[in-house]
């Protein structure tokens, strides 16, 4: 990490999550100091200014050392990959980036001595036998997408390193983020985002999943949260250092629904579920993150209702507009009445 003398290097910096991440780590860390790495999408003017930034196909092992060495990096966050929708369209790219781009990682790392490798990993790892209603953290991961499959095979790789070479390899298994700076990204979930920006745009959305269906999900600053978090916890504290569940809240798409009607009374949703249905039907509703909570103290700031409020406070831009929407509940309001999360 930066603070052990070191530049961090982000992959995938424009991504969903990496974006955020590199933010949150030049806020913490001395700007010049993370060094966001892209590759084809364009990154946003904050994103390019506020430090330094440089572009590489991670297969491109040797322009990647270059870039190391340039930098001098001490960690790197891994956050680039081939999202699990794009995955299914073209198997065979999804794996050479996420399989042989992170292989490419590993070895840099490995012969550089680096300090730290964050490899995320995701609930998509465990496969339709895992109980319905909870996913222990010690299930046999047996994942039946591509995007699983790469991620099961980076916990796996990262455990090897870790173990074989001394390397400080970390992971989460997120579950799906939900973020007000990003649409949808073409996951099973997108209805959790795309529903916030339908009830901004109309006030109306049609959910293709139906009312009753529990997923777990994950607001992203406790997602950037757990990340910092989990990078930072004493080594020996650890007890599944590369594949930790982690939960932010589960809940279905009619509770969601009811939670933004609530600061938006207009708000109509309906739901019509399509083949991705049967997709959700598969996954667990709920991960068992108590090894997280125990080894380093992990806990949540959100919940649904503090969420909802946050995220339509943002999309709406502040508090002008906000009353002008006619909303129900200012940050404030939910601050007075109890509701956990930084909704201000």
């Amino acid at each position: 990490m930066a603070d052990r003398g070191g530049r961090v290097l982000v992959t995938g910096a424009v991504g969903q999550i990496g974006s955020e991440l590199t933010m949150a780590l030049r806020k913490k860390y001395d700007e010049k100091d993370v060094v966001a790495l892209g590759h084809i999408t364009e990154p946003s003017q904050t994103l390019r200014e506020s430090g330094p930034y440089t572009t590489c196909d991670i297969r491109n092992a040797s322009e990647l050392a270059r870039i190391v060495d340039r930098y001098e990096i001490e960690t790197i966050y891994h956050m680039a990959a081939i999202s699990s929708a794009a995955g299914e369209e073209n198997p065979q790219l999804a794996w050479d980036v996420n399989v042989n781009g992170l292989f490419n990682i590993l070895e840099i790392a490995r012969e550089r001595r680096l300090s730290q490798v964050f490899v995320p990993s995701s609930l998509s790892v465990f496969g339709p036998h895992v109980s319905r209603g909870l996913a222990p953290q010690d299930a046999a991961l047996q994942p039946v997408t591509m995007d699983g499959v790469t991620k099961a095979i980076g916990e796996a790789v990262g455990r090897y390193y870790r173990y074989r070479f001394g390397l400080d390899v970390r992971g989460l298994r997120y579950p799906e983020v939900i973020s007000h700076q990003t649409a949808s990204n073409g996951r099973m979930t997108d209805y959790a985002v795309e529903i916030f920006y339908a009830a901004d745009a109309c006030g109306h959305y049609q959910c293709f999943v139906r009312e009753d269906t529990v997923l777990p999900m994950m607001y992203m600053p406790d997602c950037i949260q757990a990340t910092i978090h989990l990078m930072e916890a004493p080594a020996e504290s650890l007890s599944c250092p590369t594949g930790y569940n982690v939960g932010g809240m589960s809940f279905s798409a009619g509770e969601l629904a009811d939670a933004i009607r609530q600061v938006l009374p207009g708000f109509v949703c309906s739901f019509v579920p399509d083949e991705r249905q049967s997709i959700a039907d598969r996954c667990p509703q709920h991960l068992d993150d108590r090894a997280a909570r125990r080894d380093w103290n992990w806990k949540p700031d959100y919940d649904l209702d503090a969420m909802v409020i946050d995220m339509v406070w943002r999309l709406w831009g502040g508090a002008e507009e906000w009353n002008a929407a006619g909303c129900g509940l200012c940050p404030e309001a939910a601050s007075r009445s109890g509701i956990t999360g930084n909704a201000a």
